[in-house]
C-alpha cells in the first residue's frame, strides 16, 4: 500500500509510520523538522517537509504524490486555556494545528482520493467531557469528530472509507508537558497497534485504550451539569 501520514516526525505519527514501513508498505511521512525527517528517511520512509498551515505549500508538495491507499492526518497540537482569562490567540493556534491543517490537506488530496482507499483523521477522547482548561483542544477535536462523520457521508459515493481515531493519553513529547495525572496512559507502540488493528477491521471510530474509552463514554451519557461538576472537581483535585 501507499500510505501518507502527517505529523510523522514524532509521537503517534512517527510510530505509525515506522510500523507500516516494517510491514512492507510504501510510507510518506510529513513533518516540519528536517533532522527528524532525516531520521525517518534512514528507516526507509519518504520524508515530506511541509508546513501544513500554508495551503499553497501543501498543494505544491502533495501534487506529485501517487494516489494513496491510506491517508492518516495525524498532525496536531495541544495548549490549555487559563481559566482566569480567555486567550483568543491560543485558541486560534490550537484550531489552526488541529482543524485547519486537516482542511488544507483535504483540499490538496481531494481529487486524488481513489475508490477503496481509507482516510483517517486523528481526534481525541477529550471531546467527550468538558474538561477544565481544554476549551480550545477539546472543541477542536470535537470538530474533527464531526468532520469525519460528514466526510463519510460525502465520500461514500466515491467508495472512500473515513475513520476517526480517538486516543486517550499516549506518552509523547506533547503529553510529557502535562503536569496532571493521565489515567491509562499507553505507549506510542500500543497506540500504533490499536490504530493499525482498527483500520484493518474497517472501524469507523477507533477508540483506545478500551477501558478508559468506555469509562468516558459512560460519563458522556450523564446530564451536562453532572459532567461539568465532575470535571470541576477533577480540576480542583489536581490543583490541590
Amino acid at each position: 500500500m501507499n500510505i501518507l501520514i502527517t505529523g510523522a516526525s514524532s509521537g503517534i505519527g512517527k510510530q505509525l509510520a515506522l510500523d507500516y514501513q516494517k510491514l512492507g508498505h510504501s510510507v510518506w511521512g510529513q513533518g516540519r523538522n528536517q533532522q527528524r525527517l532525516q531520521e525517518l528517511a534512514e528507516q526507509g520512509i519518504t520524508p515530506l517537509q511541509v508546513e501544513l498551515g500554508e495551503l499553497e505549500q501543501v498543494r505544491s508538495s502533495f501534487a506529485d504524490l501517487p494516489a494513496m491507499d491510506l491517508i492518516v492526518l495525524c498532525a496536531g497540537n495541544c495548549e490549555y486555556l487559563d481559566p482566569q482569562r480567555f486567550d483568543a490567540k491560543l485558541f486560534e493556534r490550537v484550531w489552526q494545528s488541529n482543524v485547519l491543517t486537516i482542511a488544507n490537506c483535504l483540499d490538496a488530496l481531494w481529487g486524488d482520493l481513489k475508490p477503496g482507499s481509507q482516510l483517517a483523521l486523528v481526534g481525541s477522547l477529550a471531546h467527550l467531557l468538558p474538561f477544565s482548561q481544554a476549551g480550545a483542544y477539546g472543541s477542536s477535536k470535537a470538530a474533527v469528530h464531526y468532520l469525519t462523520q460528514a466526510l463519510g457521508t460525502d465520500l461514500g459515493d466515491k467508495q472512500v472509507s473515513v475513520h476517526c481515531i480517538q486516543p486517550g493519553f499516549v506518552k509523547t513529547p506533547l503529553t510529557d508537558k502535562n503536569n496532571f495525572a493521565m489515567p491509562s496512559i499507553i505507549s506510542p507502540e500500543q497506540a500504533s497497534q490499536a490504530i493499525i488493528k482498527g483500520l484493518n477491521k474497517g472501524k469507523t471510530v477507533i477508540n483506545f485504550p478500551s477501558l478508559f474509552s468506555g469509562f468516558l463514554h459512560i460519563l458522556n451519557c450523564l446530564p451536562y451539569r453532572w459532567q461539568q461538576n465532575i470535571c470541576r472537581r477533577l480540576a480542583h483535585k489536581e490543583g490541590a
